[in-house]
């Protein structure tokens, strides 16, 4: 019987692919799950992926290597997708893909499936990645395929085998949880003009809800990657663990946007991100202290191009890797430490520090000083300006004006 490898989580759509794949394909099915950070979502899913028929299945904890590979890069870069998602999914497909892979290698399989539906992202990012790593692997898209149309159908198939599934009418939002954030989409969240209810949050506290006292938090930096929390010094996934229960607690990443798919159609999101909120910010709050304007600004267009590469599953593309190699020359001297205020839902630099900081006191100061000569400001003016003026006396000179 020949096998097949499908990336599984244990939600609606891939517990029904399971029984799926092996009426219509008659495959042996092998389950794997990437342990990216989903906490108790995990516990069943052993116990889950044999009753529903697979052969066997596969956890694998790559919550470190998603850290380090993955979240860290894309955090050095500045990359936040439309200015506002800060690509929780988009970067665990990749990686997903890439365990996904190897399983497949070591198991013998001709092929692997994914429940992503093809409307999605996710359906690219997987089988992009799929592609570069292993393009002689089939790949098999049951939403592609098969008759169910809605997430209610896949529910009556499910009730129908037997099938307990963590989603039901009364809210059947597609979750997607990890290390990083925690998105919802669907039911009454598809109307932008719904203001989602506070009961859909499950990571973060209701600005409204949280302390009425500011926290801070103190976050310090080497080379653009975080490595303390308030002076102690964390491993990565602690480091984000850490962040998550205090950003959470006060309210802070909550983000809600329509956004523009890769496919060409419009959808609205609720992304949770806690703790990779106050990185980005932080992060760039230390860039602007330590990069000088002309890198800085250029690396604002690669943070934009990083995020789209990421967001359009093209992370293992030249590209990206080209990219990364700009980036981590821009972060050699981004070290130094970032007081973050958290007050119900706003997160606020209140200090920043670092041996390779650009701001000089002395120079900006409107105290008295003696090191900058305000003279000299009236011959820069003249020759950046010239351009200007050389325009202007044409005109008048044409009658233009």
């Amino acid at each position: 019987m020949a096998k097949i490898v499908l990336a599984y989580s244990g939600g609606l759509d891939t517990s029904i692919i399971i029984p799926w794949l092996k009426e219509n394909y008659g495959y042996e099915v092998i389950a794997m799950a990437a342990d990216l950070g989903q906490g108790e979502e995990l516990a069943p899913l052993n116990e889950k992926a044999l009753k529903t028929g697979a052969s066997k299945i596969y956890i694998e904890d790559v919550k470190r290597e998603f850290v380090e590979d993955y979240i860290f890069p894309t955090l050095k870069a500045g990359a936040i997708y439309e200015g506002k998602y800060l690509l929780g999914t988009s970067m665990a497909r990749p990686l997903i893909a890439k365990k996904l892979v190897e399983i497949a290698r070591k198991e013998g399989a001709e092929a692997v499936a994914h429940g992503a539906t093809g409307k999605g992202n996710d359906q690219v990012r997987f089988e992009l990645s799929v592609k570069a790593l292993a393009p002689d692997l089939k790949i098999v898209a049951p939403w592609r395929e098969w008759e169910i149309r809605s997430r209610e159908d896949a529910i009556d198939y499910a009730t129908a085998r037997g099938i307990p599934v963590p989603v039901s009418k009364d809210r059947p939002y597609s979750m997607d949880r990890n290390l990083w954030h925690l998105s919802h989409e669907g039911a009454e969240l598809e109307d932008p003009w719904n203001e989602p209810s506070p009961d859909v949050l499950l990571l973060i506290c209701p600005p409204e809800q949280a302390p009425d006292k500011p926290a801070y938090v103190e976050l310090e930096f080497e080379q653009g990657i975080p490595v303390k929390v308030d002076g102690a010094a964390l491993d990565p996934v602690a480091l984000i663990e850490k962040l998550n229960e205090i950003a959470g607690a006060n309210g802070v990443g909550i983000v809600d946007m329509v956004e523009n798919r890769l496919v060409g159609m419009k959808s609205r999101g609720i992304y949770e991100t806690p703790g990779g909120t106050v990185l980005f910010l932080a992060h760039r709050e230390l860039e602007l202290l330590t990069l000088d304007r002309a890198t800085l600004h250029f690396k604002e267009m690669v943070a934009a191009r990083y995020a789209e590469l990421v967001y359009d599953g093209m992370w293992f593309a030249p590209l990206r890797e080209a990219l990364d190699a700009f980036v981590d020359s821009t972060q050699r001297r981004v070290s130094g430490t970032v007081k973050m205020k958290l007050y119900k839902g706003n997160c606020t630099p209140a200090g920043a520090k670092s041996p390779y900081s650009l701001y000089d006191q002395e120079l900006s100061t409107f105290g008295r000083e003696e090191v900058y000569n305000q003279r000299d400001a009236e011959g820069f003016i003249n020759l950046f300006g010239l351009p200007l003026k050389v325009r202007a006396l044409m005109e008048e000179k044409a009658g233009l004006r």
